[in-house]
Protein backbone atom coordinates (compact mmCIF):
# COMPACT_ATOMS: atom_id res chain seq x y z
CA UNK A 1 0.00 0.00 0.00
CA UNK A 2 1.12 3.52 -0.76
CA UNK A 3 -0.12 6.88 0.41
CA UNK A 4 -1.59 8.95 -2.39
CA UNK A 5 -2.01 12.69 -1.91
CA UNK A 6 -3.62 14.83 -4.60
CA UNK A 7 -5.33 18.14 -5.15
CA UNK A 8 -8.64 17.03 -6.72
CA UNK A 9 -11.17 19.59 -7.92
CA UNK A 10 -9.63 22.21 -5.66
CA UNK A 11 -9.51 20.08 -2.51
CA UNK A 12 -6.52 18.33 -0.98
CA UNK A 13 -7.26 14.60 -0.65
CA UNK A 14 -5.24 11.60 0.40
CA UNK A 15 -5.68 7.92 0.94
CA UNK A 16 -4.00 4.56 0.85
CA UNK A 17 -3.98 2.58 -2.36
CA UNK A 18 -2.37 -0.59 -3.58
CA UNK A 19 0.55 0.21 -5.86
CA UNK A 20 -1.33 -1.28 -8.82
CA UNK A 21 -4.45 0.89 -8.33
CA UNK A 22 -5.30 2.88 -11.43
CA UNK A 23 -6.08 6.56 -11.04
CA UNK A 24 -9.60 5.99 -12.40
CA UNK A 25 -10.31 3.44 -9.66
CA UNK A 26 -8.82 5.67 -6.96
CA UNK A 27 -11.06 8.55 -8.07
CA UNK A 28 -14.18 6.40 -8.27
CA UNK A 29 -13.71 4.04 -5.32
CA UNK A 30 -11.67 6.05 -2.81
CA UNK A 31 -13.06 9.51 -3.54
CA UNK A 32 -16.56 8.68 -4.83
CA UNK A 33 -16.05 10.71 -8.03
CA UNK A 34 -18.03 8.45 -10.33
CA UNK A 35 -18.32 10.90 -13.22
CA UNK A 36 -15.04 9.51 -14.52
CA UNK A 37 -16.10 6.32 -16.26
CA UNK A 38 -14.34 3.01 -16.84
CA UNK A 39 -15.09 1.98 -20.38
CA UNK A 40 -12.42 -0.34 -21.70
CA UNK A 41 -9.46 -0.58 -19.28
CA UNK A 42 -7.16 -0.48 -22.31
CA UNK A 43 -6.98 3.32 -22.85
CA UNK A 44 -8.83 3.12 -26.16
CA UNK A 45 -12.25 4.61 -25.40
CA UNK A 46 -11.50 7.87 -23.55
CA UNK A 47 -14.40 7.61 -21.08
CA UNK A 48 -11.90 8.02 -18.22
CA UNK A 49 -10.23 11.28 -19.32
CA UNK A 50 -9.36 13.70 -16.51
CA UNK A 51 -6.91 16.59 -16.35
CA UNK A 52 -3.66 15.94 -14.48
CA UNK A 53 -1.57 19.05 -13.95
CA UNK A 54 -3.56 20.78 -16.69
CA UNK A 55 -3.30 18.07 -19.36
CA UNK A 56 -5.84 15.51 -20.52
CA UNK A 57 -4.89 12.02 -19.33
CA UNK A 58 -6.67 8.70 -19.68
CA UNK A 59 -6.90 7.82 -16.00
CA UNK A 60 -7.08 4.10 -16.79
CA UNK A 61 -3.50 4.30 -18.05
CA UNK A 62 -2.01 5.99 -14.99
CA UNK A 63 -1.43 4.58 -11.54
CA UNK A 64 -2.77 6.55 -8.59
CA UNK A 65 0.73 6.61 -7.06
CA UNK A 66 2.06 8.17 -10.29
CA UNK A 67 -0.43 11.00 -9.88
CA UNK A 68 0.46 11.60 -6.22
CA UNK A 69 1.42 15.24 -5.72
CA UNK A 70 -0.48 16.32 -8.83
CA UNK A 71 -3.52 18.49 -9.38
CA UNK A 72 -6.43 16.55 -10.88
CA UNK A 73 -9.63 17.95 -12.34
CA UNK A 74 -12.52 15.59 -13.02
CA UNK A 75 -15.84 16.29 -14.70
CA UNK A 76 -17.26 17.07 -11.24
CA UNK A 77 -14.77 19.94 -10.83
CA UNK A 78 -15.22 21.59 -14.21
CA UNK A 79 -18.35 23.63 -13.51
CA UNK A 80 -18.32 26.70 -11.31
CA UNK A 81 -21.08 25.80 -8.88
CA UNK A 82 -24.37 25.90 -10.76
CA UNK A 83 -22.75 27.61 -13.76
CA UNK A 84 -21.76 25.07 -16.37
CA UNK A 85 -18.32 25.30 -17.94
CA UNK A 86 -18.64 26.59 -21.54
CA UNK A 87 -17.91 23.11 -22.93
CA UNK A 88 -20.59 21.55 -20.72
CA UNK A 89 -23.05 24.26 -21.76
CA UNK A 90 -22.27 23.69 -25.44
CA UNK A 91 -22.76 19.92 -25.12
CA UNK A 92 -26.14 20.60 -23.52
CA UNK A 93 -27.18 23.24 -26.08
CA UNK A 94 -26.05 21.26 -29.14
CA UNK A 95 -27.12 17.83 -27.79
CA UNK A 96 -23.57 16.48 -27.91
CA UNK A 97 -24.60 13.29 -26.12
CA UNK A 98 -26.88 10.32 -26.33
CA UNK A 99 -26.62 7.82 -23.49
CA UNK A 100 -24.07 10.04 -21.70
CA UNK A 101 -21.52 7.33 -20.89
CA UNK A 102 -18.73 8.87 -22.99
CA UNK A 103 -19.75 12.47 -22.27
CA UNK A 104 -17.48 13.18 -19.26
CA UNK A 105 -14.42 11.98 -21.17
CA UNK A 106 -15.49 13.85 -24.30
CA UNK A 107 -15.96 17.07 -22.33
CA UNK A 108 -12.61 16.75 -20.57
CA UNK A 109 -10.87 15.99 -23.88
CA UNK A 110 -12.64 18.90 -25.56
CA UNK A 111 -11.68 21.31 -22.78
CA UNK A 112 -8.03 20.30 -23.12
CA UNK A 113 -8.25 20.59 -26.91
CA UNK A 114 -9.71 24.09 -26.73
CA UNK A 115 -7.09 25.16 -24.18
CA UNK A 116 -4.33 23.98 -26.52
CA UNK A 117 -5.88 25.82 -29.49
CA UNK A 118 -6.88 29.21 -28.04
CA UNK A 119 -7.02 30.72 -31.53
CA UNK A 120 -9.99 28.47 -32.30
CA UNK A 121 -10.66 25.11 -33.88
CA UNK A 122 -11.92 23.77 -37.18
CA UNK A 123 -13.92 20.61 -37.78
CA UNK A 124 -10.97 18.62 -39.16
CA UNK A 125 -8.86 19.34 -36.07
CA UNK A 126 -11.69 18.44 -33.69
CA UNK A 127 -12.38 15.16 -35.48
CA UNK A 128 -8.68 14.26 -35.56
CA UNK A 129 -8.20 15.03 -31.86
CA UNK A 130 -11.30 13.07 -30.85
CA UNK A 131 -9.77 9.93 -32.33
CA UNK A 132 -8.96 8.57 -28.85
CA UNK A 133 -12.55 8.96 -27.62
CA UNK A 134 -15.25 6.52 -28.65
CA UNK A 135 -18.97 7.20 -28.67
CA UNK A 136 -21.08 4.21 -29.56
CA UNK A 137 -24.35 6.13 -29.85
CA UNK A 138 -23.72 9.08 -32.14
CA UNK A 139 -22.13 9.91 -35.45
CA UNK A 140 -20.08 12.56 -33.61
CA UNK A 141 -21.81 15.35 -35.57
CA UNK A 142 -23.34 17.06 -32.53
CA UNK A 143 -20.24 16.42 -30.41
CA UNK A 144 -18.12 18.22 -33.00
CA UNK A 145 -20.72 20.99 -33.28
CA UNK A 146 -20.67 21.44 -29.48
CA UNK A 147 -16.87 21.58 -29.32
CA UNK A 148 -16.70 24.13 -32.13
CA UNK A 149 -19.33 26.28 -30.39
CA UNK A 150 -17.47 26.09 -27.07
CA UNK A 151 -14.20 26.91 -28.82
CA UNK A 152 -15.77 29.98 -30.36
CA UNK A 153 -17.17 31.09 -26.98
CA UNK A 154 -13.89 30.51 -25.16
CA UNK A 155 -11.69 32.10 -27.84
CA UNK A 156 -13.82 35.26 -27.62
CA UNK A 157 -12.77 35.62 -24.01
CA UNK A 158 -15.77 33.81 -22.63
CA UNK A 159 -15.74 32.46 -19.08
CA UNK A 160 -12.57 30.49 -18.41
CA UNK A 161 -11.34 31.39 -21.90
CA UNK A 162 -7.73 30.98 -20.85
CA UNK A 163 -8.27 27.38 -19.77
CA UNK A 164 -8.59 28.13 -16.07
CA UNK A 165 -11.16 26.05 -14.26
CA UNK A 166 -12.97 27.11 -11.12
CA UNK A 167 -11.10 24.56 -9.02
CA UNK A 168 -7.77 25.90 -10.26
CA UNK A 169 -8.84 29.34 -9.03
CA UNK A 170 -9.92 27.84 -5.69
CA UNK A 171 -6.59 26.08 -5.31
CA UNK A 172 -4.65 29.26 -6.05
CA UNK A 173 -6.67 31.30 -3.57
CA UNK A 174 -6.39 28.68 -0.81
CA UNK A 175 -2.61 28.34 -0.90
Amino acid sequence: MSDVSLMVNGKRVSGAAEDRTLLVHFLRENLGLTGTHVGCDTSQCGACVVHVDGKAVKSCSMLAVQASGSTVVTIEGLANGADLHPVQAAFKEHHGLQCGFCTPGMIMTATDMINRHPEGLDEATVRAELEGNICRCTGYHNIVKAILAASKTMSKGGRQGQGETSCMRNEASSE
